[in-house]
Formats: structure tokens, sequence, C-alpha cells
């Protein structure tokens, strides 16, 4: 396939041209739709929401309206009944209560005790016509009268593209500085770009057969352009080193994917298998999120060893043209630090291990729910109006439960109303007719005690009632996600240790590889608990983690850190095969791979921090998560830990049962 790719490098260059071609333009043709749903089915809510089918009490979204002199002032209805009026116009759109549309007073649905808070709902189409309606609210204007809207739909969001460039703008400064060449620091760029445009189109097309979240695509592009451009980074390196060891063009090619190329393959197909564990969720669940992981991957890993080497065979030795100055003369810095753990390696691991456990500790607090209006920043409107509902109707009134029996068991209703009233923790509750009724939490949808109503309500209430709601909802898919967490990761344990077993020929060092990659997601756990759960920030959007992100976090944290495992056990184990003993090998590969883990490990920080900064909370979380995790495997883990744990073992590395490593005359080769 190698030898393919570098003789028919123009039809390699050419076919890849048309693939993308033909997914981007499949994809605008055919784009598959995207569903947000993260129903549980057979979960007591899903029954329940079912069980009301279209009939469901709660709208779409609602308008509220504050003003300090009173909503029913009448300076103050008429200009919010003009609001009312305007989107009222739009298609598709009913504000107000049902039959109110024409009264010359704004239609409230609810006016808070003091009265100057009042809330209007709102029915609508679609999350287009969730935009004409926002437009409306942002050309309100009146003098002592705010107007919010409470919904999803209505959230602030960033145009596509931003974050994307910055992160590859970041990667782009990066690889300058790594490669000093502005030829060979392209090449990984293109190959990021290029798959992920692809891994993207793909997943649109996909779309059509699997349920996949609105949120996806991001994730495809997260994961394509961090582990992409590292992936190419790796491999041109290794091709740079056999020309600078006086290797030809096509041998250099050679070299390279025989070992980086090896890694990449490896790394790549790790990094699919163990997102794919996030199906431990179902496939309904899953199945979309595992979806995007595996495109993105899956597009980049194949251009970097198809792609990449028909590019490396056209660029040649020019690939250092337009190059920065070097500095020589020097001992790589690398070789110095490898010296360092190697003569203290207990002090040094101990060290490592101890901070990671420290970075981890904050863990031990992790409380998975769902992320809501509270934790937008303040500038945004859903925060605002929830703020405000909140204010005048009480911590519980921006998500309500809902009771549902069901028009044949209408009748038992007014039993669970009469009883929630009595229950503690309960603000209110009302019927509604038709088989349902409200309850308003005297805590906010977030609170754990508002979790602990939901089970009491279920223990207490007749048989017929169920509970449901967005807020119950959230509860049941967070307690379902933390019931399967533990097979998933025993599962992602079990076959990243069958892989790594396979491709290293050793019991000792998959043990190690997974109890320090255990350590690193720990951190990542730690900081995404401190910082958006805790609030270490201060930025007032403290709140518990979205139930899908610890699972999504934990099987590409794992993927990614299982990459920078095999891309230095492969540089040691290749110094071992070729004559050096363990502590030597070990020196030889950490300095010969330090600087472009380090390289590949601060492409991958900025592109996901780069998604820290993104309006989705639970897409913030991933991308500071995943930016934490490879941070500290990067330079603790794989600079320190896992060096110092290998002097410490010695020859127990490489322990296999009935069999030993034949030595085989390579090359020693310190790049």
């Amino acid at each position: 396939m190698i030898l393919f790719c570098v003789r028919h490098r123009r039809l390699v260059l050419m076919l890849w041209l048309v693939l993308a071609a033909a997914l981007v333009a499949g994809a605008v043709a055919r784009p598959g739709p995207s569903s947000d749903d993260f129903s549980l089915p057979g979960s007591e809510s899903q029954r329940a929401a079912d069980l009301l089918g279209d009939a469901r009490p709660e709208p779409s979204g609602r308008l509220v309206v504050s003003a300090s002199s009173g909503v029913r002032d009448p300076a103050v209805r008429a200009r919010v009944s003009e609001l009312v009026a305007r989107m009222n116009a739009v298609a598709g759109v009913q504000a107000g209560q049902a039959g109110e549309r024409a009264s010359t007073g704004a239609p409230y649905g609810q006016v808070s005790p003091d009265g100057t808070i009042g809330t209007i709902p709102i029915s609508y189409l679609d999350a287009g016509t969730a935009l004409e309606l926002k437009s409306l609210r942002d050309g309100f204007a009146a003098p002592g009268v705010a107007v919010e809207l409470a919904g999803e739909d209505f959230a602030d969001f960033t145009p596509g593209g931003v974050t994307e460039g910055v992160g590859l703008l970041a990667a782009a400064v990066i690889l300058l500085l790594a490669f000093r060449s502005l030829l060979a620091a392209a090449l990984p760029i293109a190959i990021g770009v290029i798959g992920v445009t692809c891994g993207v189109a793909l997943l649109t097309l996909l779309s059509n057969v699997v349920d996949t979240p609105g949120f996806a695509v991001f994730l495809t592009i997260m994961l394509g352009l961090g582990v992409g451009i590292d992936y190419a980074l790796l491999i041109v390196t290794r091709f740079r080193t056999g020309l600078e060891e006086g290797l030809g063009v096509d041998a250099a090619i050679g070299q390279a994917m025989r070992t980086a190329g090896r890694s990449v393959l490896f790394a790549g197909v790790t990094v699919i298998v163990t997102g794919a564990g996030i199906l431990f969720l179902g496939p309904s669940l899953g199945g979309g999120i595992a979806l995007a992981a595996g495109c993105g991957v899956l597009m980049v890993m194949l251009a970097a060893l198809t792609l990449l080497p028909a590019l490396l065979r056209m660029a040649g030795t020019r690939i250092d043209r337009l190059s920065l100055p070097r500095r020589t003369g020097r001992e790589p810095l690398s070789a110095r630090w490898s010296g360092i753990v190697r003569r203290r390696p207990w002090t040094a691991g101990l060290l490592a291990a101890g901070l990671l456990v420290v970075l981890a500790l904050p863990a031990l607090d992790l409380r998975a729910g769902w992320s809501d209006a509270s934790n937008r920043p303040v500038s945004d409107t859903t925060r605002r109006a929830g703020d405000l509902l909140a204010r005048g109707f009480g911590p519980g009134a921006e998500a309500p439960l809902v009771l549902a029996a069901g028009r044949e068991h209408a009748e038992a209703i007014g039993e669970a109303v009469e009883r929630a009233r009595r229950t503690p923790g309960v603000a209110d509750a009302v019927a509604l007719g038709e088989g349902a009724a409200l309850v308003v939490p005297a805590t906010g949808p977030q609170d754990e005690a508002t979790t602990a109503l939901i089970h009491r309500l279920r223990a207490e209430l007749p048989a017929p009632v169920l509970v449901t709601g967005s807020t119950a909802a959230a509860a049941d898919f967070a307690g379902f996600a933390a019931g399967r967490l533990p097979w998933m990761v025993g599962a992602v344990l079990l076959a990243s240790y069958v892989l790594l077993l396979g491709v290293f020929r050793s019991v000792v060092l998959p043990l190690k590889a997974i109890v320090v990659n255990l350590l690193s997601i720990g951190a990542a756990y730690g900081v995404i608990v401190a910082v958006f759960q805790w609030d270490l920030l201060g930025r007032g959007t403290g709140g518990p983690v979205d139930a899908w992100v610890p699972m999504m976090l934990f099987v590409i944290t794992f993927g990614l850190s299982m990459d920078y495992e095999v891309f230095l056990l492969s540089r040691i184990r290749e110094e071992y095969l070729g004559g050096l003993g363990n502590s030597a090998a070990v020196a030889a590969g950490v300095a010969g791979t330090a600087r472009v883990i380090t390289a590949a490990a601060a492409i991958m920080f900025c592109v996901f921090a780069a998604f820290g900064t993104f309006d989705d909370r639970a897409l913030q979380i991933m991308g500071i998560g995943l930016a934490a995790g490879v941070l500290v495997d990067a330079t603790v883990v794989r600079l320190i830990l896992v060096p110092a744990a290998m002097e410490v073992l010695g020859e127990r590395n490489w322990w296999f049962p009935h069999l030993s490593f034949t030595r085989l005359p390579l090359r020693r080769n310190v790049s």
C-alpha cells in the first residue's frame, strides 16, 4: 500500500480530492437530521412522556417579562402586547394562552405574587423559528421593562468556524516552531483539514441512518483536528529524521511508515475502539456520539497513512526549504531530562504519581446531571430569564415536574396533587386536566434535593401516576449513565490490554499503561469538577457535569493517552530490539520522542482548549477535560512517570510467558 501511494502519488492525491468532493456533495444533498433527544426508552420519565403524547403541559419556550411598575401596568401591557402580536405573526408560532391571541392585553400565563414578573408561553415549530423570535425580542425596547426568552433554542450560539480557526492557527504556530520549516508545518495541517472535512461529511451522511445529536459534528472536528495533525506530525518527523541520516526519499518514507506509520495505525484503531465504549449507553443514546468520534479519527488516520506518503514523495528533499535557523551544538533538553529521571526513578515516579493523585481528588465529588440556563453566562437571555423565573416563582419554576396518568386514570391525578402538596420539598402542585398535573419543587432543577424529591414522589404517589418533565428525564439519564459507567470502563480496559499485549508482546507494559492512563483520566476528571462543578474560576456558572460527558471523556482521554503510550513505547521497544538494555532503551526512547510528543500534546491542548470557549457547556467541559488530560499525560505521565516506572521495573518490562525477544540488528535511531 505504501509503495503504491509513493509510486502513484498524483493519483492518490486526485482520489482523495475526489473522495472529499463526493462526500461533501453528498452531505449537502442528503444531510441527516440531528436528534438532541436524550430520552431514555423504558424509563418512567419516557413512559410518562409517551402517555401524554402531544398534550404535554410544558411549553416550547416562555417570554419572561419584568417591570418595576408591575407587568399589569397598562403601559407595560400595551408594549408587551405589541411584541406578542409580532411573534404571533411568525408562521407556526403561538404566543400567549390559547384563545387570547386577539386580546388587547398581554396574555400572561403566570404573574408573580408581587406583580413584577410575568410569563407568556410560546409554542413554535423549530430552531429556525426560535431565531426569528429571538430577533424580535432583541429589537424590543421600553423604559423600565425587560423581556427575556426561556428555552434551549434561545441560547446564544457562536457561529461555526471561529473556534476551529483558533485551534488551527495555534496548531500552525506550534508546527512552525517544531519543524522550523513552512512546508513541513503545512503538511500536518493539510492532512488534518482534509481528514476532518471527509469525517464531517461522512458523519452528516450517516446521520440519516443513526440518530446523531446536533453537537456531534463538533466532536468530530475537535478529535479529528487534534489526532490528525498529531498523526501527521509523528510521520513527518520520522521522515525528516531519515533524510538527516542520509536515506533517500523513498527509503525515508518507508522507514517512517514502518515505524511511525505503524504507531499511527494502532493508535487510531485504539481511539476508535475505546470511543465505541460509549455504546454502553445503548445504540439509541451512544450511537451518534460514537459515530462522531469514529468518523473523524478514521478519516484522518486513513489520510495520514495514504495521502501523507504521497505528499512526502512530492515534497522530497524540498521539505526543509523556507526553513528558520536552528540552534546547534547543545545536547537536547530531552536527553538531559531523561538522564535526570534515570538517575532518580523512585523520587521522580513518586512525585509524579502524588501530583496526579492531588489533581484527581476533586473527582471524588463528581456529580452527574444536566446543564441548564443557570450554567450560562449572565449575558445570555436564557440565563436572565431563568433568574427572573426563580426570583418571581421560586427556584423550581424554571423546570417543574409533570405528573401523568392518562385520561383513563384522570381521577388519580386529584389525589396525587393533594399528596404532592403535602410532600416536603414541594412548593406548589396544580392539576391541569387531561390526566396531567404540574409540581413545582422548592429547589432548583440541578439541586440534589430535587432528585431526591423525584424519587420520593415516585415511591409515594398512586401507582397509575408517573413523574416526568425535563428535570425527571435528566435524573433518569444520569442514573442510567452512572450504572453503565463501570461496565464501560471494564470493557475498555480489557480491550486495551488485549490490543497492547499483541503489539508489545509484554504482560507488564499493558498493565503499566492502563494504570498510568487511569491516573491521567482521574486528573482530567478532577479538573472539570473543580472548574465546572465547584466553579473554581468564579464565573457563576457552577453545576453538575452533563451525564454523558464522564463516559465520553473517559473513552476519548483513554484512547488519546494510549496514543502517546504507543508513540513512546514503540520507540523504546525499537531501541530495545536493536540491542540496547532496558535502561538505555528507555533513555533513548524518551530522548527520541520527547520533542515530538511535546509538540503533539501542545497542538491537541490548543485545539481542545479552544473548544473550552464554546457556548455549549457540555462541549466546554469536554474541551477543557481533554485539554487537561492531554497536558498532564504528555508531561507528567510520559516524560516522568512512565520512564521512571520502566526504570524501576527493569527487564521485567519485557516479560512474556514462554517467549523471549529476538535481538534484531536494527539501527539505533535517536531523533
